[in-house]
């Protein structure tokens, strides 16, 4: 199949993943109203999980392939979002107006998420920290991981039962009986079809142009499937309300080791994990230290505009060492 057919059929996959998501997390939204379901708890589970949905369903279709090369593309996918998440999004929100960070998550959230991603490390890293010969995500360390969501879900219900913080979810509409029943229906569909298109496209232009499937994810997934989080930063710093742009970017980060990885290979375990990616894994935890420091570096509590500069610089430099990394393009030196 012509290469540019691929990118057609993988640019649809992105559409159709990223409204699906949007069709079911309006339409769950609807049915939990009818239930009398808190804001609170529809914010918290399905608005919260609803940014993560692409990354889930594009993993869960590439867990199912029988070529242990697709495991490039789940944890690239993983991996790719976050540095997305965290130099790329952030530093653009950080840019179009400083960043205001509550107190509460900064002593809490982002620790936990830097947490989060260095015991993803050590569960990953089978050959460094046990007798074995591969490195892998076992059934049971997706297992860990779904425990330390339930843990950071809990804390996140009760703090937002403490100060009641659902601003985002009071626009809740009620449709008819229906239509909810076909946005749901109709959200699933678009999920499942735009994530298999997803995955077979990319999976085609991979071998058609011979880069490795992990680069695939790092790169080509990671930004489509980070187009949500891009949309909700950007437009919550173009309207000032900064909290929701830092909870926005390190709640989708949490999201998507916790709940994404770990219900793959829950799921699907054992993955097979590159340990080359353990340099893209360091740059998550480099970026989550970095947001916590610059809280203390010129305006306190503050992204100023500066250090969404120096994350969007780390961005362009990172993009340049994965292609010199990865041999798509020579070092000038």
């Amino acid at each position: 199949m012509d290469i540019a057919i691929n990118l057609s059929l993988l640019a649809f996959g992105f559409i159709l993943l990223i409204k699906g998501a949007d069709i079911l997390v309006n339409g769950a939204s609807s049915l939990a109203k009818r239930f009398n379901v808190s804001d609170i708890a529809i914010g918290l589970t399905i608005v919260a999980m609803g940014t993560s949905a692409p990354e889930l369903v594009i993993n869960m279709i590439s867990g199912y392939q029988p070529d242990e090369d697709m495991n490039g593309i789940i944890f690239g996918n993983i991996i790719g979002s976050n540095i997305f998440n965290l130099f790329l999004i952030l530093g653009i929100a950080g840019i179009i107006y400083p960043i205001t960070v509550q107190k509460n998550s900064l002593w809490k959230e982002v620790p936990y998420s830097l947490l989060v991603t260095f015991v993803l490390f050590l569960l990953l890293n089978d050959k460094l920290f046990r007798d074995v010969d591969q490195n892998s995500a076992s059934v049971w360390d997706g297992v860990i991981l779904l425990v330390m969501f339930l843990i950071f879900l809990t804390y996140i219900f009760l703090n937002m039962k403490r100060t009641g913080e659902i601003d985002e979810v009071e626009d809740i509409k009620i449709y008819s009986n229906i239509k909810t029943t076909l946005m749901i229906a109709g959200g699933i569909a678009g999920l499942g079809i735009g994530g298999k298109f997803i995955v077979d496209s990319a999976v085609e232009i991979s071998e058609m142009i011979g880069i490795d499937k992990k680069l695939v994810g790092l790169t080509i997934l990671a930004a489509g499937t980070s187009l949500p989080e891009l949309a909700t930063t950007a437009v919550a710093a173009f309207h000032k309300k900064s909290d929701i742009a830092v909870g926005n970017i390190v709640g989708s980060n949490i999201f998507n080791i916790l709940l994404v990885l770990g219900m793959t290979a829950a799921s699907h375990g054992p993955l097979i994990y590159d340990e080359t990616l353990n340099t893209d894994l360091y740059l998550v935890m480099i970026g989550t230290f970095m947001l916590f420091i610059f809280m203390f570096t010129f305006n306190k509590y503050k992204l100023d505009r500066s250090e969404g500069a120096v994350y969007l610089i780390g961005f362009i430099a990172y993009m340049v060492y994965l292609l010199m990394r990865e041999g798509i393009i020579n070092p000038i030196f």
